[in-house]
């Protein structure tokens, strides 16, 4: 359910900025006073070199940056709202600007604290009022090889404010300006955007697909170069800075600094490969019941058993969402409930609206989602999974503070799974319609396919990307296809048809320009069906180790904050585990069908 204007969409649908700034004077006045506080950073040039001073200057920094935490989320959201509105371009470009400011100011920290040795560092963080700083100061410590002269990191700071626009640019191209035309359907011309594409390629027909699929690509096709030229910049950014600050390559200076070991990544790429046999098995499967003649890219988001499709209202969904986590308690309710009567979430599609889904936490305020609702089973599988995001910006927020609230990465993308396979699983406990549980059985392959096998995909994808600009060898659109179309083949096997198309794929994946993010889906699925099993087999013990683990921000290693619940990502078992359980329900579903 798409909306022409925004201003059509019931008040109850969009989310409540106003909670962060009730007017935009505010924003101002944080930024001027962010400002203020800058002017006093060059007082502590040259003097952190003792408890008292280091204390005082983080206490300051605190203050800028949640300053300006507020505005940078509340510009950011408001251009999500509309790519296309100017006045809030301008807006967010200023806040960023003076951000850089703030950057260029502080770039003097990392090589003076980096000079300390590590006694005197080892004697401050023993302090109890350093505890809330242990992040900040346990990275200074590990990253005392990787931190460059006070000239060079001001230089590279003042770098970030023109290398950073790769990623801002293709968000502003696939957003505001790409034209994907029309596609008919029924006899009725349907406009192509995000949120109809999504909706096409759960069509009953092949052939509205397959002209929605074509149509899509042509789009990027038509854009490729231009995007092949985003994305290499945005690769050579992330090398560049690599090399500057004297890791052997993106990927190793990407991991260092979400302290994960590169065993992990290799790990997760070498068991999913050895399982692709498994996933062609279901290709097979998938072509049989579909009864298909061929079995095409655009017939993967089409239901394998489509009768039974959940197609409910949001706030049906929403209730669905709340009744499948109630294994998580009380209190988890009440701040789903919350999140429902006070707007945070921003629920339909309106045009030049950014597209897919996030949750962004607010220090001091509470955590926001954005949402584009279809009547799909992924759309309410997605609710789940974005409020899982929020519950845990709001655990950790409330038990870190501003300091060490930001979860890693690496964790990212455990709390929002563990709701998703807590909501499947509820699913599938109640139901007894054949069908249906043929259906829910279908939703999980497809959700382990997607989520393990093409997350992983990409992540092969990107790690070959960089390798090839690491080794000399430059990116171009006929690369970069060609590395793209001839992993799909391996990884979906010869009963798919790898459509000429898809070798464009990659050019629309906005995760690729956040540095090897997509990696950390599949270990996070690991993580999150661990949890899940615990939570349902052990009850309430499980769920306070769980919270234990979403209220710990980012106070310890994120590889350590998973041992809290018993998982050890560093060693394959997790990995291999979620891969049996995709095996486990291939098995079950080939027997009902």
């Amino acid at each position: 359910m798409g909306y022409e204007n925004r201003q059509d969409i019931p008040v109850k649908y969009t989310w409540d900025l106003s909670a962060i700034y009730p007017n935009e004077t505010l924003l101002e006045k944080d930024c001027a006073a962010a400002g203020e506080l800058i002017g006093k950073i060059k007082n502590y040039e040259g003097k952190l070199n003792n408890e008292k001073s280091i204390y005082e200057f983080f206490e300051l920094t605190g203050d800028i940056e949640e300053l300006f935490e507020k505005a940078i989320c509340y510009t950011h959201m408001k251009m999500d709202e509309d790519s296309k509105n100017t006045d809030v371009q301008a807006m967010r470009d200023k806040v960023l600007s003076n951000y850089n400011k703030y950057s260029v100011a502080t770039s003097f920290v990392q090589p003076e604290l980096s000079r300390l040795d590590e006694k005197t560092l080892d004697e401050i963080m023993s302090k109890p009022q350093f505890k809330k700083h242990n992040y900040t100061l346990r990275r200074i410590k590990a990253g005392k090889a990787h931190v460059l002269s006070a000239e060079a990191e001001e230089l590279l700071t003042n770098a970030g404010e023109v290398t950073g626009y790769f990623r801002e640019t293709f968000g502003r191209l696939d957003n505001g300006e790409m034209d994907w035309g029309t596609v008919k359907v029924d006899g009725e011309p349907v406009a192509l955007s995000h949120g109809s594409y999504s909706m096409l390629m759960q069509n009953p027909s092949q052939e509205v697909r397959k002209q929605a699929f074509e149509a899509w690509y042509k789009a990027y096709e038509g854009k490729i170069n231009t995007i092949a030229g985003l994305y290499c910049g945005s690769v050579r950014q992330d090398c560049f800075f690599a090399k500057a600050r004297k890791f052997g390559s993106a990927i190793e200076k990407a991991l260092f600094y979400e302290e994960v070991d590169r065993k992990v990544y290799d790990n997760l790429i070498d068991s999913v490969n050895k399982t692709l046999p498994m996933l062609h098995e279901y290709m097979a499967l998938r072509k049989k019941v579909m009864g298909l003649e061929t079995l095409n890219m655009y017939d993967l988001n089409y239901p394998m058993i489509p009768a039974a499709n959940l197609a409910l209202e949001f706030d049906e969904a929403f209730a669905l969402v709340k009744e499948g986590l109630k294994p998580l308690g009380e209190e988890y309710q009440g701040l789903l409930q919350r999140a429902y009567d006070e707007r945070w979430m921003d629920v339909y599609e309106t045009p030049g609206k950014r597209s897919g889904a996030y949750s962004m936490g607010v220090y001091g305020v509470h955590p926001y989602v954005l949402l584009n609702y279809e009547k799909t089973t992924h759309d309410v599988f997605t609710i789940a999974h974005e409020l899982g995001h929020s519950m845990h910006s709001y655990y950790s927020c409330q038990a870190q503070g501003r300091e060490q609230n930001n979860y890693t990465i690496f964790v990212a993308e455990v709390a929002s799974t563990c709701n998703e396979i807590l909501l499947l699983r509820h699913l599938l406990k109640k139901e007894t319609d054949k069908d249906m549980r043929k259906y829910l059985l279908s939703y999980l392959l497809d959700t382990i396919r997607t989520t393990m096998f093409r997350q992983t995909m990409f992540a092969e994808f990107e790690m070959k990307s960089n390798q090839m600009v690491e080794e000399g060898e430059s990116l171009n659109a006929e690369n970069l296809c060609k590395l793209y179309y001839e992993l799909n083949q391996k990884y979906f096997g010869e009963d798919m048809v790898s459509d000429p198309q898809i070798a464009y794929e990659w050019a629309r994946i906005p995760h690729f320009y956040y540095n090897f993010y997509v990696y950390q889906y599949a270990t996070s699925f690991s993580a999150a069906v661990a949890i899940a099993h615990g939570i349902l087999e052990e009850g309430a013990p499980a769920v306070e180790r769980y919270k234990k683990f979403l209220s710990g921000g980012c106070s310890m290693s994120p590889v350590d904050l998973l041992k809290q619940v018993g998982i050890n990502m560093e060693e394959p078992k997790p990995i291999q585990d979620a891969l049996d359980v995709f095996g486990k329900v291939l098995d079950e579903i080939e027997t009902l069908i």
